[in-house]
C-alpha cells in the first residue's frame, strides 16, 4: 500500500497534470470550448482479467486501409501481454516480476550505473537527465494521458512536474476536426500508445518537456498537421495555432531543440520523397521532416517488410529487440532480435549518405544496395520481455487491470528519443543525428552489436555483426556516439 505522504503527493500530481492538460488543449486548440464529439451513450466496458501469457493485439494495431485519397490510415505498433492480477511493487524494490521497468532497462543499456543481472526485481536507479523538448505525435485524444503519466512515474520514482506535461490538439484550419476538437478512439488502442509513448520518452529523459500533440484522426492528412504542430512546439515552445483562425503558422524565430518521436507507420507510397510540406497544405512526404533542430524518430513496425514514415532518410527508424534473461533468477543474459521487428530495404528511398557504410551488409540479406535500410537503432520491443505502462483507458471495449505488459516498435521510438534527448548533443537535423550513429556503430563503448535472432519474412533475416535489417546496427550502450 502506497505510503501516506506518497498517496497525497500522487493525487496532488495527478489533479495537477489533469488541470495542465484541460487547461492546454483549451489554449492550443480553436477559439472556445471543444464540444461533445458524440452524446451517444457509450456502453461500460466489460472488466475481463485474461489468463498469464495472454496477447493481445488492439485493432489500431492492425493494417489499416486508407480512404480514396490518402496514402495512408496509420496503425499503432502495440502488443499487449496482459497480466494476470499482477502490478509492480509499489516500494524499492520495484519488482517487475522479469518484465522491464525504467530502472531495469537503464541497467541494460548503461544509462545508470549497471548492477550484474539488471534484475527488474532488484534495480532501482532509473535514468537522470534530458532537457529541451520532446513532442510525441499520436491521433484522437486520451483524456486519461495526464494521470497516467503521472501514476507511472510516482510508481518508479521518475521525478515528474506539472509544468513538463502538455497536451495540445492539433485542430488547425486545415484538419478535419477544426469545429469539433480532437475525438476520442472509442476502441483504446491509440489511448494505449499514448500512456505508452508519454510514459516512456519521460522514463528515458525526465528533465525533458513532454509534449502530446495530438492529431484528429489516423489520416496521413492530420498526422501532417500534427508532426508540423510539433515541430513548433520544438522550436519555439508555442504550437502558432492562430486561436482566431485556426490557421497554422510557423515559429518566428527557432530557439528550440529536441525530438519528435512517432510510433505509427503506414505503408510506402509513391511519392514519398517529394517536396512541398507546409502549414499551408497537407502534403505528406519526407520534407515533412526537415525542422531545424528537430531529430525525428519513428518504429519500423511489428511484422515483416517496412513501414514509412521510419523509411525516411529524414527519421531515425527505431526496431526492436528481446532480452533474454534467466528463468531461474530473471538476470539479463543476451539482447538479441525481436522475431517480429519491421525492417528491411525501402522500396522507394534512396540509399542516404550516412548509410554508405553499411551497404554491403544491406546487400547481403535484401538483395540491393541502392535503397534505404531500416531500422538504424534498436530497443526492447517484444511485448513477451516488454515495459510496464499504466493505463487506464478500455482497450477495444474490455478493461483490463491499469498495469499492462506493452511491447512493439512503439517502445522503440519514445524510448529511444529519450535517450537521444539524453545523450544532449541536440543534432541540426535527424541526417546530423544519424550520421553521427553511423559513424560511431562500431564503437563498443557506444552501441551493444545484436548478434542474435531472426526476423522478416520466413525469418530470413538474421541479426549478425555490423548492421542487421532485424536491429539495425544494434542497441544504445552509454550516451556517447548518439
Amino acid at each position: 500500500m502506497k505510503r501516506p505522504f506518497e498517496l497525497f503527493v500522487a493525487i496532488v500530481t495527478v489533479f495537477a497534470l489533469l488541470g495542465m492538460a484541460i487547461s492546454a488543449l483549451a489554449q492550443e486548440s480553436t477559439p472556445g470550448e471543444p464540444t461533445v464529439v458524440s452524446e451517444s451513450v457509450i456502453t461500460a466496458p466489460v472488466h475481463r482479467p485474461s489468463a498469464p501469457g495472454t496477447l493481445i493485439v488492439p485493432n489500431s494495431s492492425l493494417p489499416q486501409t486508407p480512404p480514396t485519397g490518402h496514402h495512408f490510415a496509420a496503425n499503432t505498433n502495440v502488443e499487449i501481454l496482459v497480466p494476470a492480477g499482477i502490478t509492480p511493487n509499489e516500494a524499492p524494490p520495484f519488482a517487475g516480476y522479469g518484465f522491464e521497468t525504467p530502472a531495469s532497462l537503464a541497467c541494460v543499456y548503461a544509462l545508470v550505473t549497471t548492477i550484474s543481472g539488471c534484475n527488474p526485481n532488484s534495480t532501482v536507479n532509473v535514468p537522470t537527465g534530458g532537457s529541451q523538448t520532446i513532442a510525441i505525435v499520436d491521433a484522437y485524444d486520451d483524456p486519461s494521458a495526464a494521470g497516467d503519466l503521472a501514476w507511472f512515474s510516482l510508481q518508479f520514482g521518475v521525478p515528474l512536474t506539472a509544468s513538463q506535461f502538455d497536451v495540445v490538439w492539433a485542430n488547425t484550419a486545415l484538419s478535419s476536426c477544426l469545429s469539433t476538437g480532437v475525438p476520442t478512439d472509442f476502441t483504446g488502442g491509440w489511448e494505449l500508445e499514448e500512456s505508452l509513448d508519454i510514459e516512456w520518452a519521460h522514463a528515458m529523459a525526465p528533465g525533458a518537456k513532454i509534449y502530446l500533440v495530438e492529431a484528429c484522426s489516423k489520416l496521413d492528412s492530420d498526422l501532417q498537421q500534427a508532426v508540423l504542430v510539433a515541430n513548433n512546439l520544438v522550436q519555439c515552445g508555442k504550437s502558432e495555432i492562430n486561436p482566431s483562425t485556426g490557421v497554422l503558422g510557423t515559429c518566428p524565430s527557432v530557439t528550440g531543440k529536441g525530438e519528435v518521436s512517432m510510433s505509427w507507420g503506414g505503408g510506402e507510397f509513391s511519392g514519398e520523397t517529394g517536396t512541398g510540406c507546409a502549414v499551408t497544405n497537407t502534403t505528406v512526404n519526407d520534407s515533412c521532416f526537415t525542422g531545424l533542430n528537430v531529430v525525428y524518430v519513428a518504429a519500423t513496425g511489428d511484422g515483416p517488410g517496412v513501414l514509412w514514415p521510419s523509411t525516411s532518410g529524414n527519421v531515425v527508424a527505431a526496431g526492436g529487440t528481446t532480452n533474454r534473461r534467466f528463468y531461474s533468477n530473471l538476470n539479463f543474459e543476451q539482447q538479441a532480435a525481436w522475431v517480429d521487428g519491421g525492417g528491411g530495404q525501402s522500396f522507394f528511398e534512396p540509399l542516404p549518405s550516412y548509410q554508405s557504410g553499411i551497404a554491403t551488409f544491406c546487400k547481403a540479406q535484401t538483395g540491393t544496395s541502392t535503397h534505404r535500410c531500416v531500422p538504424d537503432l534498436s530497443f526492447d520491443a517484444d511485448p513477451n520481455t516488454g515495459v510496464w505502462v499504466y493505463d487506464t483507458f478500455p482497450i477495444d471495449g474490455v478493461s483490463y487491470l491499469e498495469w499492462l505488459i506493452v511491447g512493439g516498435t512503439s517502445v522503440s521510438a519514445p524510448s529511444l528519443a529519450g535517450i537521444i534527448n539524453r545523450a544532449g548533443s541536440f543534432a541540426a537535423s535527424s541526417q546530423a543525428e544519424l550520421t553521427t550513429i553511423y559513424a560511431n556503430h562500431t564503437n563498443t563503448a557506444d552501441f551493444t552489436d545484436v548478434t542474435a535472432g531472426f526476423c522478416g519474412f520466413y525469418m530470413s533475416f538474421t541479426a549478425g555483426s555490423g548492421w542487421d535489417p532485424c536491429t539495425g546496427v544494434g542497441t544504445p550502450k552509454g550516451y556517447a556516439g548518439k
